[in-house]
């Protein structure tokens, strides 16, 4: 039996394997290629060419594998940076409600000792920092689909940037509810693990593969 797959179905099968990063931008970059080709397809048939002889000049034009990756990449690189910063603001704009005195049992009275009140306040910086760096990044990942050298940068800075402050807020998170007075009963350590260390993980693995897609 003959294959019914056409050069163009060949071509963005290919292009689709050699892809990675973010399915909704994926699937749209994949949709306007196909577009293209279609749009191109039907220009080398109005030049008299049959319609199979026509894609596969469609898909010539648009050029070899080698050429088309790397851009369609660094523009996937850029769209995962920009869904790791918002992820990475998500997760610390909660956590002054993890922390807020007297919001749980072991956040109230008594007061916490000199060294959780030192972390507390070397979180808030750092948390802050991030704050505004994971800000800046979804500006700059905005940015840097329409400039080049914007774009060359902000996939790998955003996720170094990412995962090292998941990595430290965490840590400190988790050294905070270890070193508070209170006793760390089966809810504060549940409390801890959801709302601070499980969200910083998923960060992480965002910046991970954003990180991977920059190096591509």
């Amino acid at each position: 039996m003959s294959s019914t797959r056409t050069p163009v179905d060949e071509y963005l099968t290919a292009l689709s394997k050699s892809l990675g990063g973010p399915r909704r931008r994926r699937a749209d970059l994949l949709t306007e290629a196909r577009d293209h080709l279609t749009d191109a397809t039907e220009a080398f048939e109005a030049d008299g060419l049959d319609h199979e002889d026509a894609e596969r000049e469609a898909v010539a034009d648009f050029g070899e594998l080698a050429e088309v990756v790397p851009g369609y990449r660094a523009e996937l690189a850029v769209s995962q940076s920009r869904r790791t910063a918002m992820y990475l603001f998500l997760a610390l704009i909660i956590q002054p409600i993890v922390w807020q005195a007297g919001a749980w049992s072991w956040t109230q009275e008594p007061e916490s000792g000199a060294l959780n009140d030192y972390l507390q306040v070397i979180v808030r910086g750092i948390g802050g920092v991030a704050i505004a760096g994971s800000v800046l990044a979804v500006l700059a990942a905005g940015v840097g689909l329409r400039h080049p050298l914007v774009r060359d940068h902000v996939s790998r800075v955003t996720a170094i940037f990412a995962l090292v402050s998941a990595i430290v807020i965490a840590a400190i998170g988790v050294l905070m509810a270890a070193t508070t007075p209170h006793p760390m009963g089966l809810p504060a350590f549940s409390i801890v693990g959801s709302f601070v260390v499980l969200p910083l993980v998923f960060v992480s693995l965002q910046a991970a593969r954003g990180l991977r897609l920059a190096r591509a």
